[in-house]
């Protein structure tokens, strides 16, 4: 009877750590969910934002707003096109880091660009955009260097696969066509000699 009640209370206990693991698992991995869906939620406010007011506000707080956007869309581009090969070219662990750190500068760049919208003094403004511009132009050729990159490496790779794939089945599209090399037909017999011929 000890014994019975001794499995039962393992059991339990097994049924129950069980249970608190896989709650506490399902519980992270909706904490992750939404937390990526409010970064992707947030971003698309603010890229909407910076849109409006590219178009709304002219002069240099519209510009400020342009250089953002652009480099925003650049660098998000980028880490997804870089992303998305990574986990089928393993090469592509060095550019990841490189973007890393080129993330780190376009972040510095747009806090800069974030104070400067409220920049009350428009002629400082209008005398720091040709720098600023300068940088994002800097920041988003590198990005879009990287991704382009990445796009050539994974379309020549398709084309080498693709190339070879051909010739694989053209070889055993032959073999499996093996009666069209049957040997070939044995020469006719040589007629037989005229009876004139053969009475001489």
């Amino acid at each position: 009877m000890e014994i019975a009640a001794v499995v039962i209370l393992l059991l339990f206990t097994s049924f129950l750590t069980v249970g608190v693991v896989a709650t506490v698992r399902t519980v992270r991995a909706v904490k992750r969910g939404v937390e990526r869906t409010g970064v992707q939620a947030r971003r698309m406010v603010e890229d909407t934002t910076l849109r409006a007011r590219s178009i709304a506000q002219p002069g240099p707080a519209g510009r400020l707003a342009e250089l953002r956007l652009s480099l925003r869309t650049s660098i998000v581009s980028t880490r997804e096109a870089l992303e998305s090969e990574a986990a089928s070219d393993p090469s592509l662990s060095e550019a990841m880091g490189l973007l890393t750190r080129l993330r780190s500068h376009a972040q510095q760049l747009d806090a800069e660009l974030r104070l400067l919208e409220r920049e009350p003094d428009r002629e400082r403004l209008t005398a720091r955009l040709p720098e600023l511009e300068e940088r994002t132009r800097r920041i988003t050729h590198s990005a879009d260097s990287l991704r382009w990159a990445a796009q050539d490496r994974a379309r020549q790779f398709a084309d080498d696969d693709l190339a070879a794939l051909g010739r694989d089945i053209d070889v055993e599209a032959g073999a499996l066509r093996h009666w069209t090399q049957a040997a070939p037909a044995p020469a006719p017999a040589a007629a037989p000699a005229p009876e004139s011929k053969r009475l001489a």
